[in-house]
């Protein structure tokens, strides 16, 4: 009699070998649970406008995030404020489901005076540390929505000679926060060896400006030959010189997604003209390290920081304590100021009462 039959007939037998316990079978069903589950992640996009962000994630994730987005002229860029735009998307591939968030921030780098323009960025990435932290912190934790940033795109114009001062002050500024991935977009306007030096040039900045970078995880001992020669080739293409298209063309008897030039055809899923299928089999490949990284370094440090505040928003206490002696300073140098005034005064007056008393 099978074992189908057995239990059919209500019996309850081992369906292993003797000797075999059964927890090999754990990881399957965590497997299992996760996709019921689902996954999800966020991804931030910054850079200034016409590098081709919308472009580049409609390509990589083979949808339309942003269907009724209207580009705005010229004359409203100039006094233009930073936004930030989350854009929510289920993909489903193959039964397993993802629920994708896309974070774009148009205006970054518009304006005359960009300054300032990265502090929105900063405080959206903060808010949802925050949120998570509360979450974490409240009564049911069974269905808390994950919406920290766990990578952010940063776009590199490919005209420049490698970075700008405002590339140099964002990147800085978040990559203590969030995993920073650098781009350099529209790679179709360089040539290789133009692409080679910018690349040099860009790790050369980074390497001299301290700016810490999202850095691919060295593959294990025991992981094949292929993955490991795939993550040497993705580590050093770092940063990604890519493309994005989302027009079909025909290339040599077949349709492709790329972008036609009178010279030929450049295609974006070809990784000997761009570095677009790099880009995206490290955000698939590692997109689970993006977010334990996030979770264990970013996210800690985050949380450890309020803590040591006590919950407080705001400032650490030794910058509360210098702010509240520059106050009392200057609160008491105003005394003195006042005092100062009334004395004078005085003086004043009984200067002015000897003047008109009588004449002898």
């Amino acid at each position: 009699m099978s074992q189908a039959d057995k239990m059919k007939q209500g019996q309850f037998t081992n369906p292993e070998t003797p000797g075999y316990v059964g927890f090999a079978n754990l990881p399957n069903q965590v497997h299992r649970k996760s996709v019921k589950k689902g996954f999800e992640f966020t991804l931030m996009v910054v850079g200034e406008s016409g590098l081709g962000k919308s472009t580049l994630i409609n390509s990589l994730f083979l949808t339309d995030l942003y269907p009724e987005r209207v580009i705005p002229g010229a004359a409203e860029k100039i006094e233009r404020t930073v936004q930030i735009e989350a854009s929510t998307v289920e993909i489903e591939e193959r039964g397993v489901k993802l629920r994708l968030t896309v974070v774009d921030t148009p205006g970054y780098g518009d304006a005359i005076n960009s300054q300032d323009c990265f502090s929105t960025i900063i405080a959206y990435i903060d808010d949802q540390f925050e949120r998570y932290l509360h979450d974490e912190s409240g009564l049911n934790r069974r269905h808390i929505v994950d919406n920290r940033v766990h990578c952010c795109f940063y776009f590199i114009s490919p005209l420049g000679h490698g970075l700008k001062p405002l590339d140099v002050q964002f990147m800085k500024a978040i990559h203590n926060k969030v995993n920073v991935v650098p781009v350099i977009a529209k790679a179709d306007t360089l040539t290789l060896r133009e692409r080679e030096r910018l690349k040099r040039r860009i790790l050369d900045e980074i390497d001299e400006h301290g700016i810490k970078i999202y850095h691919l995880p060295d593959a294990e001992s025991d992981e094949d030959e292929d993955f490991k020669e795939q993550t040497r080739i993705l580590k050093a293409s770092i940063p990604f010189a890519v493309v994005g298209s989302n027009q079909q063309i025909e290339a040599k008897g077949k349709k492709v997604r790329g972008r036609l030039y009178p010279w030929g055809v450049v295609e974006v899923e070809n990784p000997e003209h761009n570095d677009f299928l790099k880009l995206r089999t490290m955000l698939i490949t590692h997109m689970q390290d993006l977010q334990e990284v996030t979770q264990d370094l970013h996210y800690e440090n985050f949380r450890s920081d309020r803590l040591k505040r006590g919950g407080r928003k705001g400032p650490e206490p030794e910058e509360m304590d210098k702010d509240m002696i520059l106050q009392e300073k200057e609160a008491e140098l105003r005394r003195m100021q006042e005092m100062i005034a009334k004395m004078q005064a005085q003086m004043q007056k009984q200067g002015d009462g000897e003047g008109d008393g009588p004449h002898v």
